[in-house]
């Protein structure tokens, strides 16, 4: 493909992009400049190029691979630093750090309250908490799939009453 066959194709490609670009950075300029520099990577990488293959899909991979690239850079120079001797910015008391022992006190009451359950409706409700479907319950427990949700959610509803200082 010739420089000026891949530039018409380039060019055709490139109201393609604008939308692809905006959604990547949520703002009209950034999104400009998203897709400005992928087409000038596009253009001085032409050579790269595959005739035959997916112009669209390489140029959608340039723009995604230079978003995440720009991404990158941007975080590591907002990263801060303290060279101070003394670590002034560190140890200021601008930065505070809350005080865990709500949660952990919140934390046990809910263990508790759970542990009190009756185990027909603890395993279950344990199962989903930890991340099994509801039909991977089932299966497991050899029992019904509504079943498995009625004891989830009387398990809730116990829990619900049982907590209710942290409603």
């Amino acid at each position: 493909m010739t420089a000026l066959e891949f530039s018409y194709n380039l060019d055709k490609m490139t109201k393609s992009l604008k939308p692809f670009a905006l959604r990547l950075t949520k703002d009209m300029e950034d999104a400009n400049d998203l897709l400005q520099e992928t087409v000038v990577k596009a253009f001085s990488n032409r050579e790269k190029f595959s005739e035959g293959t997916n112009l669209k899909a390489w140029l959608y991979t340039i723009m995604k691979n230079t978003f995440i690239t720009n991404y990158q850079r941007m975080v590591r120079r907002n990263t801060f630093i303290d060279s101070t001797e003394n670590l002034h910015y560190i140890n200021s008391s601008d930065n505070t750090i809350q005080n865990g022992a709500y949660m952990d006190f919140a934390m046990k009451d809910i263990h508790e309250a759970i542990d009190k359950l009756d185990d027909i409706y603890k395993v279950p409700f344990n199962m989903h908490f930890t991340g099994y479907k509801y039909h991977e319950i089932a299966d497991h427990l050899e029992i019904p799939i509504g079943t498995v949700k009625n004891r989830i959610h009387i398990a809730r509803k116990e829990l619900k009453s049982k907590l209710t200082q942290y409603a």
